[in-house]
């Protein structure tokens, strides 16, 4: 058996018109161990708009409950499923307009439950900034991270045509070096030969 464990990550602000977009909003328990019970309601304020207004409830009973007509039938939940004590309350809006760009407020309502009957109530509160745009902008970490590729290849293309000459320089000058002496083995048998021919003849 295993425990999941909960952090809290920010979510991505950058929508595309047209497509989904999932707006994160997570509010971890500080000890795992005290039972809790919480729900969640979304506000939105748009862009131009002086207040915000709820746009949302979830809670383990009665599940999703959109009430704002911009965001009716395109909102799906996914955060936490069943269990009552909600961390992750994170939504989907299914097909992104320009009426969804603005102002979220999402926020936790948890009640504690220790011994003898002692009840504690935490509001915790998270705002989210989204904008919506034609064509998704490439994150600088992609740029970056292609950029390093591309300079990776070529010094390792350097390295490698490098490495390749040293060789063969190393395998040239072998090769000479053993022609070498086989020349000079080919001349010392060449002159003891001839010693030994006028050695022959100066005998007989």
């Amino acid at each position: 058996m295993c425990q999941g464990g909960c952090v809290e990550v920010d979510s991505h602000t950058e929508a595309v018109a047209g497509e989904s977009f999932q707006i994160l909003c997570i509010s971890c328990k500080k000890r795992s161990e005290t039972v809790a019970e919480a729900f969640t309601e979304w506000f939105f304020k748009g862009t131009g708009e002086d207040q915000f207004v709820k746009i949302l409830r979830y809670d383990q009973d009665e599940k999703l409950n959109v009430m704002d007509s911009r965001f009716m039938d395109l909102v799906a939940w996914n955060g936490t499923k069943e269990i009552s004590d909600l961390q992750d309350v994170s939504i989907f809006i299914l097909n992104v307009t320009y009426d969804h760009m603005g102002e979220y407020l999402c926020t936790v309502n948890r009640t504690l439950f220790f011994d003898g009957g002692f009840q504690y109530n935490l509001l915790v509160n998270k705002t989210i900034n989204v904008g919506v745009v034609d064509k998704a902008n490439r994150e600088l970490a992609s740029i970056v991270s292609e950029i390093m590729m591309y300079v990776l290849i070529v010094v390792l293309t350097i390295w490698l045509v490098a490495e390749m000459v040293y060789c063969y320089k190393k395998i040239a000058a072998a090769t000479e070096a053993a022609a070498q002496e086989n020349a000079s083995e080919y001349l010392a048998i060449t002159s003891e030969s001839k010693e030994n021919c006028t050695g022959v003849q100066v005998a007989e």
